[in-house]
């Protein structure tokens, strides 16, 4: 199993309790959109993520991340770094 898919597969259980649209997550699932989460539930899964992945998304980076693809991206990255 590839880098991606374990972040992929991590992130996705991460947005479960959240999910409370019970939306299909793909790539392509946007947050604001297909999730209609709020500015406190970004903030909240943020700090999921960050706690999970043991790395730091800065709010330029939130601003830039509307699908779960991405997500999946930036974290990855971020763990290279």
């Amino acid at each position: 199993m590839s880098d991606r898919q374990q972040i992929y597969d991590t992130v996705t259980a991460q947005i479960e309790p959240f999910n409370k649209k019970n939306a299909p997550l793909t790539d392509a699932t946007t947050f604001q959109g297909d999730l209609e989460w709020d500015s406190l539930t970004v903030m909240d899964f943020v700090a999921a993520i960050e706690d999970e992945f043991d790395i730091i998304i800065t709010m330029n980076m939130q601003a830039e991340i509307e699908t779960v693809g991405q997500l999946v991206d930036a974290v990855a990255k971020l763990k290279q770094d």
